[in-house]
């Protein structure tokens, strides 16, 4: 393991739902999730951040800056990359997804759809780590714990001579990223809810 991951705290399955908690909030004011989310209720909509939680701790890893949860980052290796309804269904995930309900879902899948496409083309036969989700609490933000959280997963894949997939929705976090050596591969418009989303890498 990586010196700076031995200064955070790694979660564990009990963890799942209070991980869940606190990036459904982090993520109340992204304009992409909530054109996702419009309709759904908001306690319906845990269950699409606990889900990739619960994937990455099967599959990969998940991080906060200490046990009080202050923010969240969950990756996974590349070849793990696609949350296939098995392996979903295997980390348990499945059970925390089906919180959103099945409109929400069916929302997702083609929205999405162009990222994972780009995603495969871009790093197609590379080894690489795909930061899945990372959020911080509303009360934590700007206190530099997200950049602590990446940090530790620059160090990660600097360790293990490995690049850094992400997808991001928002200007000010692509700058934040650049100024942590990521560089945008694509800017694309989602379909159906017509926003943005960035494409970067680090590393490749």
């Amino acid at each position: 393991m990586s010196g700076k991951l031995d200064i955070l705290y790694r979660l564990q399955k009990k963890d799942a739902s209070r991980a869940g908690a606190v990036l459904t909030a982090a993520f109340q004011h992204d304009p992409v999730w909530n054109a996702v989310f419009d309709g759904v209720a908001p306690e319906r909509r845990i269950g699409a951040f606990e889900t990739p939680v619960r994937y990455c701790l099967k599959y990969g890893e998940v991080y906060a800056p200490s046990a009080a949860l202050e923010g969240v980052a969950a990756w996974v290796p590349g070849e793990l990359a696609d949350m296939t309804f098995w392996r979903v269904f295997r980390c348990g995930a499945i059970w925390s997804g089906m919180r959103m309900g099945m409109a929400a879902t069916r929302k997702m899948m083609p929205v999405f759809a162009p990222i994972e496409k780009d995603r495969k083309a871009t790093m197609q036969g590379k080894s690489y780590l795909y930061l899945l989700v990372i959020g911080v609490a509303p009360q934590f933000q700007g206190q530099g714990f997200a950049g602590k959280l990446v940090r530790a997963l620059i160090d990660k894949s600097e360790c293990s001579g490995v690049p850094i997939y992400l997808e991001t929705e928002t200007e000010s976090n692509v700058q934040m990223y650049e100024h942590l050596g990521f560089a945008v591969v694509k800017e694309i418009v989602l379909p159906i809810i017509h926003l943005p989303m960035w494409e970067m890498t680090r590393g490749v």
